[in-house]
């Protein structure tokens, strides 16, 4: 493929979206979609497999979110940029893409020449925030540290009222294995019981509950 070429992995939940947004990237001569995934997991296998310049990732997908998403590709692929494109506008949202190695975040009702200027800015390396979204001066500091892969995995199991067993079988882990990282979930993210984690999960969007 020529050098000049940017090479761009869609991923969204919806076939009519994602063929929407492949006719405006590659209305650009010099971008080129290379595949395209509908929810989160195969987004990862995809990254990994074609190695694209950027992702082009929906924040909302079914099974994991945009955040859990990224992290999970840029351990795998990590040349890869991605590039979060959202109808929400939350700062939550913002941040857990931001903190999880996005290097931009766009809200969908960006033109076409919005979205392929990004793409081209964040395969640059440069960092790109939707003009409408404004985050503030210093973060919210509602978590110790960032979640790890497996802590995220682990919560979003949790949050859909999974027991450490359970989690365990999934994971293929122990269900003592399963205790430790969720003792750990706990004290990252302040919560005292699991009703209170699985508040905070949902209210931060470090979840997805689709």
């Amino acid at each position: 493929m020529p050098d000049n070429l940017t090479t761009v992995l869609l991923v969204d939940d919806h076939a009519l979206v994602r063929r929407a947004f492949r006719r405006m990237l590659e209305d650009e001569p010099d971008l080129v979609v290379v595949g395209e995934a509908a929810d989160g997991p195969e987004a990862v296998e995809a990254a990994q497999r074609v190695r694209p310049d950027v992702v082009v990732l929906d924040f909302s997908l079914p099974s994991m979110n945009g955040g859990m998403a990224t992290q999970c590709i840029l351990e795998r692929a990590p040349s890869t940029k991605v590039l979060i494109l959202s109808m929400y506008s939350e700062t939550s949202y913002v941040r857990i893409s931001l903190d999880a190695g996005a290097r931009g975040y766009l809200l969908k009702n960006a033109t076409h020449l919005e979205l392929a200027d990004a793409v081209r800015d964040v395969a640059a390396g440069k960092r790109v925030l939707d003009s409408q979204i404004v985050l503030p001066t210093h973060p919210s500091g509602d978590t110790v540290r960032r979640l790890t892969t497996r802590e995220s995995e682990i919560l979003q199991l949790i949050v859909q009222g999974k027991s450490n067993e359970e989690i365990g079988r999934v994971l293929g882990i122990s269900a003592r294995t399963v205790a430790v990282h969720r003792h750990h979930i706990m004290e990252a993210l302040g919560a005292h019981n699991t009703a209170k984690l699985v508040l905070h999960a949902i209210s931060k969007g470090l979840v997805s509950i689709t």
